[in-house]
């Protein structure tokens, strides 16, 4: 089995779900007392808010480094935002690093979908780093219109969800916010941010969604568990 790396804390709320979902679906694919071989390096959110998102990049590629020299085959950055360095960061580690957009894109593509909507952080629906990873596989993204929506998404993910504060309020307004899009003719939903699906399920929307930690951490499975697959097939 190959050794996962995990770049956590960012949330630590989301990072929870990261080793449920992993540890669930190596034990799906390999059975009996099998788990992941994984280590988490959780960063400590405060840090990551005091330098903003954009001049945190030493502060992932410290993570990745410890990671490297622990061991690990593979890099996975908890957190969509964190992507906004991922081709710096798989360059100058020298490991693999399983990008969730790259994942996202593909999973959206086997439903046969072409126009996505996009919720995340307004880093992530508005930056480029992100829209142009989607962008590549043919996809159309659509983010809310209003920059005080965008700008509310990111309230609260920030100041609640990412704290695991889920209130019901803000449910229906999320609800609210996707269905505008979907009136707009988004197809489907990316719950852009790994804390989202700890609020909205494909049960609260009527079209496809795209829950980006489920479709990361499967990739992580995946790739943990592929040649031990290939062996049993063999």
């Amino acid at each position: 089995m190959k050794k996962l790396g995990l770049v956590g804390g960012v949330s630590w709320v989301s990072t929870l779900e990261y080793y449920k979902f992993i540890n669930e679906g190596i034990n799906k694919e390999l059975g009996g007392l099998n788990f992941a071989e994984c280590i988490i390096y959780s960063l400590n959110f405060a840090d990551v808010q005091v330098k903003t998102w954009e001049n945190s990049y030493e502060l992932l590629l410290n993570a990745c480094e410890s990671l490297k020299r622990s061991g690990v085959d593979v890099i996975v950055l908890c957190a969509n935002t964190a992507h906004l360095f991922a081709s710096e960061l798989e360059k100058e580690i020298e490991l693999p690093l399983i990008h969730i957009g790259t994942e996202t894109a593909k999973a959206i593509i086997q439903k046969g979908l072409t126009r996505i909507g996009l919720v995340g952080t307004t880093f992530t629906m508005e930056m480029d780093f992100y829209r142009n990873k989607l962008e590549e596989y043919g996809l159309e993204v659509m983010i809310p219109e209003k920059q005080a929506t965008r700008d509310y998404i990111q309230q609260t993910i920030k100041e609640e969800l990412g704290r695991g504060i889920i209130k019901s309020d803000t449910k229906q307004h999320y609800i609210s916010i996707i269905n505008d899009l979907v009136e707009q003719g988004a197809e489907g939903i990316i719950l852009g941010c790994t804390e989202i699906p700890l609020l909205i399920n494909q049960g609260d929307v009527s079209v496809p969604v795209f829950d980006t930690t489920k479709i990361h951490a499967r990739a992580a499975v995946e790739f943990a568990t592929k040649n031990i697959a290939i062996s049993k097939l063999t």
